[in-house]
């Protein structure tokens, strides 16, 4: 009888879907129309999603799913440094975005600063470098959407840094991410909207196989939800990185799926 029960136990969780951290939600205010608070979370229980990185534009969206204080699924807040749409183009230089951050830190549960967009030579400037050593001061992890040199100069600023890169790079060779990886150990690549993982057919490429199976500690999950077609096919995104992580092993599965995101934003203390 202990066998039987042990054996539908193990079936019953093959069974589950595995469980999803979605580290980069967007719960902008174009999507709050249409789904409210308890609408959204009813996606993320349906999806099997149980905790979230969010961020919005603005930040209110943010505070009201922190603020419903859901039970089962985890909302771990981060800061975008916008208050409009225009602000893309100008956050890193403008005075009054470092005020905003400033601002929204006083309220005392934010874990991070983004998803912001930086391309090029404007991470050399001196906000930025500002942004940077207050979030290692703050321990705060940064979310950069963002090209290959943008990362290189972020933690040339300040090595502490730990940066969740957004889309990996989008296009960036897997050979390439092997040295970021090597060289940053406060590196972690977020995969939505990333190129090259599988063939038409729906299988890892032998080059994402390989780095997934070598770095299965350095990457997390998104479902990048900046416009409401995303939110309408929420399930159907995460879906798809629930197939093709069933091609790696269990344990380098779970560790992209959840395990990276709940160590990366473990509560203090535990």
């Amino acid at each position: 009888m202990l066998f039987l029960w042990l054996a539908l136990s193990a079936a019953a969780r093959a069974a589950e879907p595995l469980p999803v951290f979605d580290t980069h939600l967007h719960y902008n205010d174009t999507a709050v129309a249409r789904y409210p608070v308890a609408r959204a979370l009813e996606v993320f229980r349906t999806s099997g999603v149980k905790g979230i990185l969010a961020n919005s534009l603005p930040n209110d969206g943010t505070r009201a799913l922190f603020e419903a204080k859901s039970k089962d699924v985890r909302v771990v807040p981060f800061i975008r440094p916008y208050r409009t749409r225009a602000d893309i183009r100008t956050w890193f230089k403008d005075p009054a975005i470092y005020a905003l951050i400033e601002s929204e830190m006083k309220r005392g549960y934010y874990r991070g600063i983004g998803e912001f967009h930086l391309h090029g030579a404007d991470a050399g400037g001196a906000q930025v470098k500002r942004i940077v050593d207050l979030a290692v001061a703050r321990d705060l992890i940064l979310h950069a959407h963002s090209d290959d040199e943008v990362i290189e100069q972020l933690f040339a600023h300040n090595p502490k840094a730990r940066i969740i890169w957004a889309h990996t790079g989008y296009s960036t060779p897997a050979e390439k991410l092997e040295v970021y990886f090597a060289r940053h150990p406060g590196l972690w690549g977020e995969l939505s909207g990333r190129t090259g993982i599988t063939d038409r057919d729906g299988r890892l490429t032998p080059g994402w196989r390989r780095l997934f199976e070598k770095y299965s500690d350095r990457f997390v999950l998104g479902s990048d939800t900046w416009n409401t077609e995303r939110w309408d096919t929420y399930s159907r995104i995460i879906a798809r990185y629930r197939a093709w992580l069933s091609q790696l092993p269990p344990e380098a599965a779970e560790r992209i799926a959840f395990r990276n995101a709940e160590r990366i934003f473990a509560e203090p203390g535990r």
